[in-house]
């Protein structure tokens, strides 16, 4: 076991840049989450009051905004992973924070269902763009020994962001039928971040070098003297992974895995909010309490899930922290949406499925970037991550439609939950144990 002293000692071996990143990129993906929540929390009010004549379909609907997020963050996602290769981790970061701050703004001013369908559809686009270049700047800065660490930490803000949506939600939803728009307008603050963002944080010296070879490469090919490796090094990022077999396969396999994260929290996660609403109306006053409290104790199981991952990845490896992530997963989501019927149970299953099912994403920033070189890592991270959103976009739409069909959410998100075993089969085939290994150059 590793005591505090040597802990101390190896957090003091990180420099400053790293740290500058790690705070940085945090503080991003801290309004990633909230914006994400914001949505989760505020579709079933903007839906009604956007659409009073179409309540008996509102599920159908609320899907159609959870798929637009998702199908707007998958795209985003693959083209800033892509451009993160090209022009940098900090660039493009940078653009993300940009264009993500001006259509959550714009999301409060929707006028109707469509304008707020687009506009999600954008805003996603953003949120997208902010994951391949955060990942990869902490991934390529910290020391191996902490690097799972830093990554839960990371992706910890997102569990941040959403606690923050619930506490604002709170404070917001008795101001009435347009507490939903105020939601959105505190997105727009992420923009203050590009102030420090441009200043105080330096590209990777691993993605510097790789870029300095591909220009290079470039030179020699353009004065007829280039090699084959040089026309390797040109070749488009996402032709170069694709090309591979080894990759190719690896990337296959990761993409398994992460339609079984995504998938499983956008179809069944997503609803427990309505879902708790739902017990509140069956079970009457004693009940009627229930539902912030569980948004509240699922956000805070999310939060400490993310940190554990990482730390969980330092000690038992990678693949056996996520294998223990999926089968938490689908234990608790089970659980909740089919056993639970009591406050004090509903409570703690709450937190323990957002400690899993939330949690676990920290796996996508801890692992991919291990897996690939740095020259295509921005482009190979999000092709996996992404790919899985715009899979994952027809979920929601899925399990309103399952939702509509058997009367109830319990047993349509249970049903939607055995996708983890997707996850649980394919972890300890889809690449080999980076504990402790440096980022591949």
């Amino acid at each position: 076991m590793m005591t505090t002293a040597s802990m101390r000692l190896r957090l003091a071996s990180v420099d400053n840049s790293a740290w500058r990143a790690l705070a940085v990129s945090w503080l991003g993906w801290v309004f990633d989450g909230y914006e994400t929540y914001a949505l989760v929390l505020t579709m079933a009010p903007a839906v009604r009051q956007i659409l009073p004549q179409e309540a008996a379909k509102a599920p159908i609907y609320m899907g159609g905004l959870l798929a637009a997020t998702l199908l707007g963050r998958a795209c985003g996602g693959i083209a800033a992973g892509v451009l993160s290769d090209y022009i940098g981790r900090k660039r493009t970061l940078i653009l993300s924070i940009l264009w993500y701050a001006f259509f959550a703004g714009l999301t409060a001013l929707s006028r109707d269902y469509w304008s707020l369908i687009v506009f999600r559809l954008f805003t996603g686009f953003a949120l997208g763009a902010e994951w391949g270049p955060g990942a990869a700047l902490v991934a390529e800065l910290w020391p191996p020994l902490s690097r799972g660490r830093a990554a839960g930490v990371l992706h910890s803000a997102i569990g941040a962001g959403i606690f923050f949506a619930s506490g604002i939600w709170l404070l917001l939803r008795p101001l009435g039928p347009s507490a939903w728009r105020y939601m959105f307008v505190v997105g727009v603050l992420p923009a203050f971040l590009l102030l420090y963002l441009r200043r105080g944080v330096h590209e990777p010296s691993l993605w510097v070098t790789a870029d300095a070879q591909r220009r290079e490469a470039q030179r020699r090919l353009q004065v007829g003297i280039g090699s084959e490796q040089d026309h390797e090094l040109t070749r488009f990022t996402v032709k170069r992974v694709l090309s591979r077999a080894d990759l190719r396969r690896r990337v296959s396999l990761l993409l398994l895995m992460s339609i079984s994260t995504v998938v499983g929290w956008w179809s069944a996660s997503t609803w427990i909010p309505q879902y708790a609403e739902e017990l509140s109306a069956r079970a009457g006053p004693p009940f009627q309490t229930a539902a912030s409290s569980v948004v509240m104790m699922f956000s805070a199981g999310a939060f400490v899930g993310y940190i554990c991952m990482g730390i969980l990845a330092d000690l038992l490896g990678r693949k056996p922290a996520i294998w223990l992530y999926y089968l938490g997963s689908l234990v608790f989501s089970l659980s909740f949406f089919l056993l639970v019927t009591e406050r004090p149970a509903l409570l703690i299953a709450a937190a323990a499925n957002g400690f899993f099912t939330t949690g676990q994403f920290s796996w996508l920033t801890i692992y991919l970037p291990e897996l690939f070189p740095t020259s295509v890592r921005g482009s190979a991270m999000s092709l996996v991550f992404e790919s899985s959103r715009i899979l994952a976009s027809a979920g929601p739409l899925f399990g309103g439609w399952l939702i509509s069909s058997f009367g109830g959410i319990g047993r349509a998100a249970a049903t939607m939950s055995l996708i983890y075993l997707i996850g649980l089969i394919v972890t300890p085939f889809a690449g080999p144990e980076t504990k402790g290994k440096p980022v591949p150059e």
